[in-house]
């Protein structure tokens, strides 16, 4: 369930009057967006609205070509290498479907990031792991392969990988795509009992709405490249926003068209009852 306590008033995340595109597609326009510390923000919308773009933008896989990406206070588009490496060590990524090493064991895949960033001794190391692994239920898959698991287990072990270095922010693109109901609630579960026990700051895309309203505090819409809506899961779902409610509701016809933008019926086939 969602924290009852009041968002913290200091973001952890703040990105302020961002543009960003993809050659001439602009897909983020003096965009600003806070994220309060140690809570659960979901961050929704049509496709397309750049929620995953928001996530590469605070990973610094993407730079802002306008504005400031702030990860707790200072901000990611000036860092050289070697400050965005310390910066992203802060950080647990959850990608979408999990991407898993394939030619590594459940044990390897979570120690990967420990091996790499750490000195740690090979046998803090094995006990690291293994708490990680307990704590996503699966310390007895150690040994197996990602080919010997299913879908929701890879995702679990993902997790575990994404908390192997303890960080203050996690990030989880799509987490509860392709899963299962009980999968789905098992992840669900999971990442809000690590955010409550971690104390960490948790942004999270989905376009799941009944379980990310059931475990988010704070609730963003993306809409034409800004935010249409913010707050609490029950003042979005009461939101009069045309855009929100279409979302929402999931209603067929509204500001989200269903055609993608191009010539028109009568310039690709002629006039109605015309010849070609």
């Amino acid at each position: 369930m969602p924290s009852s306590e009041p968002l913290h008033p200091e973001p952890f995340v703040e990105l302020r009057d961002v543009t960003f595109g993809y050659g001439e597609r602009v897909i983020l326009r003096d965009f600003s967006l806070t994220v309060p510390r140690g809570k659960v923000t979901a961050i929704m919308g049509a496709s397309g609205g750049g929620k995953t773009t928001v996530l590469r933008l605070i990973g610094g896989q993407q730079r802002a070509q306008k504005g400031q990406v702030l990860v707790d206070g200072r901000d990611i588009g000036p860092m050289d290498m070697a400050q965005l490496y310390a910066a992203r060590r802060r950080m647990g990524m959850l990608f979408q479907f999990g991407a898993l090493f394939t030619d590594m064991s459940v044990f390897d895949n979570v120690a990967f990031p420990l091996r790499e960033h750490t000195s740690l001794g090979k046998a803090l190391i094995r006990d690291i792991v293994l708490m990680k692994l307990h704590a996503v239920g699966l310390r007895g898959a150690r040994d197996l392969m990602p080919s010997q698991i299913s879908g929701g287990m890879a995702r679990r072990v993902a997790l575990a990988r994404a908390i192997a270095l303890d960080p203050e922010l996690i990030m989880y693109d799509e987490p509860f795509a392709g899963l299962d109901p009980i999968s789905l609630g098992t992840a669900a579960q999971l990442i809000r009992q690590l955010s409550d026990a971690m104390g960490v700051t948790t942004i999270l895309v989905s376009h799941n709405l009944q379980e990310t309203f059931a475990l988010a505090d704070h609730v963003v819409i993306l809409g034409a490249g800004n935010v249409a809506v913010q707050g609490t899961p029950g003042e979005v779902r009461t939101s009069d926003d045309p855009l929100v409610r279409q979302f929402v509701h999931a209603l067929p016809t509204g500001p989200v068209p269903f055609h993608h933008p191009g010539p028109t019926v009568e310039q690709d086939f002629g006039p109605v009852g015309g010849r070609r």
